[in-house]
Order: C-alpha cells, then structure tokens, then sequence
C-alpha cells in the first residue's frame, strides 16, 4: 500500500452518458483527492483514445486509473506495454462484465474500488502478448468471438452480464469446428475444435475459470482445446457458470498449462483479446511475466 500518489492520471469512458459520468465522477473525486496531490482526468470520445492516452501521457504519472469496462482495460494495456517505465495501474470497474478487475479482487462498485486503491496492495502482474498485441484477461479463437460478436447491444444494456451466457448458447448450437495445429515448447497438438481459450485472468463472462494452482503472476497460460459443441458443452458450460465444482476431467474439453505457443487454423479465424478483435490467425501467443504492476488484494 502506497500512502500518497504525487501523480495520477484518471482515464474514463465518454460514451457512458453525461449523467451517468457525472454521478460516477461526483461519488469517487473527492475520496481519490484524499491521497493523491495531483489528480488529472481525461475523457475517451472514439474506440483508441485510451490507448492513445497512454502512449502520450502515462509515463508522466505515478498512477494510472481507469474507469471503465474491458474493452478499456484493453485499450490502456496496449498503450501502457509501449513505454518504458509505466505507472502503477488500478480499476475503477464501470462495464458488464468487468472480468479482470474480478481476478484482481477489486470491489465491483465504484465508490468502494476507488477506496480500495489506497488500501490494496501493489502486485506486479503477467500480460499476454498476441503477434504486436497484449490482453490481460484472455485470448481466444471460435465460439467465443462468435458469441461476443452475437451478443446483442440492446440486450446488453438491459440484462447486462446474462446476455453473454444467452449468447454463447445461441452459438453452440450452431458452432461449426475447425482444423488447428498448436504448439507449445513442450507438446503439440492437432485435430477439429470449436473453441481455443487461453486464460491469464481467472474470469470470463463474471464467471470464475482459476484452477487452485492458478495466479496471476505464475508466467503461465491455461489453454483450453474445446472440441465439441452440442448438448454436452451446454452442461458443462453451465455447470462452470454456476458452481465452483471444476475439473480436468471435463468432457470434450483439453486443458494445457504453458508459457507460450503457436496457433494456426485451416482458415483464417478472428482472434478476440478481452473482447477485441484485431486480429486473425495464425498466432504467437505468449506471456510476460509480471510486467505491469496493478493494484489487487
């Protein structure tokens, strides 16, 4: 725990509507003020700002803050892996699902995660890296771009973090494999999936992938092969979603623990980042170990 910032640099998502900025603003300001002796805000108003922000101005401050969902978490990852000495990072968790700030154990309500950055402790925290790109929470090629780019904006917004799981449902029962061929230092492994995820955060869609000998900061990489779709990886995928009972042993589904690997597809495929896509197959996949520094528990 750092008692006082000298520095900090607040990056917020724009799009959230005026209200709705201006009640978060006006609920956590005034207790950020109490610790920090300089505190700068800057607003996004289009899909890059964040990262750009963070390439020009982060290296100017002691602590960077964002405040908002994944997609912005992303953003200011990307700009914050360009610079040499880059700030101390923390969330303000303000999206739908918000699944990296939940690995990090940050309270999910704005007023108590801006409480908790002078009172959590300071961690140096893996990243991944995809070819020139970086994602803190996960990468993944198949169901998974398919159901976050089926995930319908207005019901998003009224039901919030449950449209995912609707989503991903939809998916499955359309999901169509494909040929892959990945390789890691040590194994490789060939054959039809219909969903490659790699994790480094322990969330995805608010629900809580970490194995017991996972962490943050362990310079690994939990790869799941998922090779069917159907009624079986429905079960199972409900069964993770809504209890804590998870095993190696689960039904079509493979899973690899490594620092690194190759991917290619018979086809070109999207390859989402934290619920970005950038980028298409085929991939280098690594992970840097405890590159940035965040605030956790």
């Amino acid at each position: 725990m750092i008692d006082m910032y000298n520095k900090a640099l607040l990056i917020y998502n724009g799009n959230a509507g005026n209200n709705e900025i201006s009640k978060n603003l006006n609920q956590i300001v005034g207790n950020l003020a109490q610790n920090i002796r300089e505190l700068t805000l800057l607003q996004t108003e289009k899909k890059g700002d964040s990262e750009r922000y963070c390439k020009e101005r982060a290296s100017e401050f002691d602590l960077l803050i964002i405040m908002g969902g994944d997609g912005t978490v992303h953003e200011c990852i990307n700009g914050l892996m360009e610079l040499e000495d880059p700030p101390i990072v923390s969330i303000i968790p303000t999206g739908t699902c918000n699944d990296f700030s939940r690995s990090l154990l940050i309270p999910q309500t704005i007023t108590e995660a801006a409480e908790f950055i002078h009172s959590g402790k300071v961690e140096s925290i893996d990243i991944g890296q995809c070819n020139d790109r970086y994602f803190s929470n996960f990468f993944g090629v198949g169901l998974i771009t398919e159901a976050s780019e089926a995930t319908n904006s207005n019901l998003k917004s009224s039901i919030g973090k449950f449209s995912y799981f609707i989503s991903a449902l939809q998916s499955l029962k359309k999901a169509t494999s494909f040929s892959f061929s990945l390789k890691t230092d040590k194994e490789q492994f060939e054959g039809e999936a219909v969903m490659i995820l790699a994790m480094n955060g322990y969330f995805l869609g608010t629900s809580n992938l970490q194995l017991n000998e996972t962490k943050l900061n362990d310079g690994l990489l939990e790869i799941y092969l998922v090779r069917e779709s159907g009624l079986n990886l429905i079960r199972n995928m409900y069964n993770k979603a809504f209890s804590d009972d998870w095993t190696r042993d689960t039904e079509g589904i493979d899973l690899i623990r490594a620092s690194s690997f190759q991917l290619e597809t018979d086809e070109k495929l999207d390859v989402d980042m934290d619920g970005e896509i950038y980028l298409k197959t085929p991939v280098n996949v690594s992970i840097l170990n405890k590159h940035l520094k965040f605030i956790t528990q």
